[in-house]
């Protein structure tokens, strides 16, 4: 088996480890809530996915569970249209 001449730099060892590093994950918008869900999958917070629910989210909750996550999807549904609608008087405001 061969030896190596010399002993190789930290340069050259992190330019052979250039490609090894983490990435972010993919996020997108749901149309729905407006939260950040990975791409093809239902929202977690609302069970909707292109705009057709397909997960009962409130279905296993409690009363008071339900209340609140109702109260807070509506919450974000509001959000998530006042940040669509954008009118002059929003603009001439900023």
């Amino acid at each position: 088996m061969t030896v190596p001449k010399s002993r190789g730099t930290k340069s050259k060892r992190d330019k052979r480890r250039l490609h090894i590093f983490l990435k972010k994950p993919t996020v997108t918008k749901c149309s729905k809530c407006g939260k950040m869900i990975p791409p093809h999958t239902a929202c977690s917070f609302c069970g909707y996915y292109k705009g057709r629910q397909i997960v009962d989210v409130l279905a296993k909750l409690t009363k008071r569970e339900k209340k609140e996550k109702e109260k807070k999807i509506k919450n974000e549904e509001k959000i998530a249209k006042e940040k669509k609608v954008l009118n002059l008087q929003k603009l001439s405001k900023k």
